[in-house]
C-alpha cells in the first residue's frame, strides 16, 4: 500500500465527522450522525432538553487532511438547501504539497462552522466543472472553533453549560 492509497480510506473523512460531533457535544449540543451516504448532511444537532425546543439543525461536514492545502473544499450547489451549516475541518495531518517532511506540518485540527449564506457567496464552479468553496484570504475568525460552535448553540437556544443567564 502506498501513501496515496492510505489517504483514500474513509477513516480520514469519518474522523472529521466524529471530531465535529465531539466538539459540538462538548458545547452541550446533542449531535447525531446521519446514516452513511445520506444526501446533503452528515449530522443532526438538537437541544439537549427536548422540552425546550424541537428545532433541529442539519450540518454537512467536509474535511481536508493536508496542512498545506489551498483552504478550498468541494461542495455542489445542488446540496445548498440540504444543510443549515457546513463545518469544514482542516485536519492538518502534515505537509503533502511542500517539499518538506510530511510530519513537520502536523498541527491541531481547525473547525469552521459556516452558514449557508457564506457557502453560497464563496462558491465557484471551475472550468473543469469542479464546484468548490474558496476560503483563502477570508476573515473567518468568527466561525473558527468554539466561535463557530457557539453559532449553532445560539440558534438552538442552548445556554453555556453552568451559566444560568446563558451569557458567553
Amino acid at each position: 500500500m502506498n501513501l496515496k492509497d492510505a489517504r483514500r480510506y474513509p477513516v480520514v473523512s469519518l474522523a472529521a465527522e466524529y471530531l465535529a460531533m465531539g466538539h459540538l457535544m462538548r458545547r452541550n449540543i446533542l449531535a447525531y450522525k446521519a446514516p452513511p451516504n445520506n444526501e446533503g448532511y452528515d449530522l443532526i444537532c438538537i437541544h439537549p432538553d427536548p422540552k425546550k425546543s424541537a428545532e433541529q439543525i442539519r450540518v454537512q461536514v467536509k474535511s481536508r487532511y493536508q496542512t498545506d492545502c489551498d483552504r478550498a473544499f468541494p461542495v455542489k450547489a445542488k446540496s445548498f438547501d440540504a444543510f443549515d451549516y457546513l463545518i469544514i475541518v482542516f485536519l492538518n495531518n502534515g505537509y503533502y504539497y511542500r517539499k518538506k517532511p510530511i510530519r513537520e506540518g502536523v498541527a491541531e485540527p481547525e473547525f469552521y462552522t459556516l452558514p449557508g449564506d457564506f457557502i453560497r457567496q464563496h462558491h465557484v464552479t471551475m472550468a473543469s466543472g469542479w464546484e468548490k468553496v474558496l476560503t483563502k484570504g477570508q476573515d473567518m475568525e468568527r466561525y473558527k472553533n468554539a466561535n463557530g460552535f457557539e453559532i449553532i448553540a445560539r440558534d438552538l437556544g442552548i445556554p453555556y453549560p453552568g451559566d444560568p443567564d446563558g451569557a458567553a
